[in-house]
């Protein structure tokens, strides 16, 4: 399970609204993929990983933040790129174990610099009908 932001006070902020909360099916880590799509085009740029912290920072700013499994540590997207995601809206699956956020997303979304991280076609083999 992700351990606390060591920066903020837990007695001054409000946790996950709890009727939200119960709605989500987490992980073993305690864990929600992130599917985040351009809201105006549809395109999907990544899939990062929140939890309840993560949402919650994500629902009251504005600004996707998401729970970092290799670094053990949140992080807002584009707070040291510069390649910002502006959350227009947040969207629960019917298992409640995947969100959908739709964002304006300034610059590339990937890490590799470009705009999608799926950005690398696999071949599919047609089945006949």
């Amino acid at each position: 399970m992700p351990t606390a932001d060591p920066t903020a006070d837990p007695a001054a902020v409000p946790a996950l609204d709890p009727a939200v909360a119960a709605l989500l099916r987490r992980d073993p880590a305690g864990l929600v993929a992130a599917v985040v799509q351009q809201h105006d085009t549809g395109e999907v740029l990544m899939v990062a990983w929140m939890d309840d912290e993560a949402l919650r920072r994500t629902l009251t700013t504005g600004r996707a933040t998401y729970w970092s499994r290799s670094r053990r540590e949140y992080w807002v997207k584009g707070e040291t790129s510069g390649h910002r995601q502006w959350v227009r809206d947040v969207r629960l699956d019917c298992d409640g174990d995947a969100l959908l956020l739709l964002v304006d997303q300034e610059g590339p979304a990937c890490h590799t610099g470009a705009r999608s991280c799926f950005s690398r076609p696999l071949e599919v083999s047609r089945a006949a009908r």
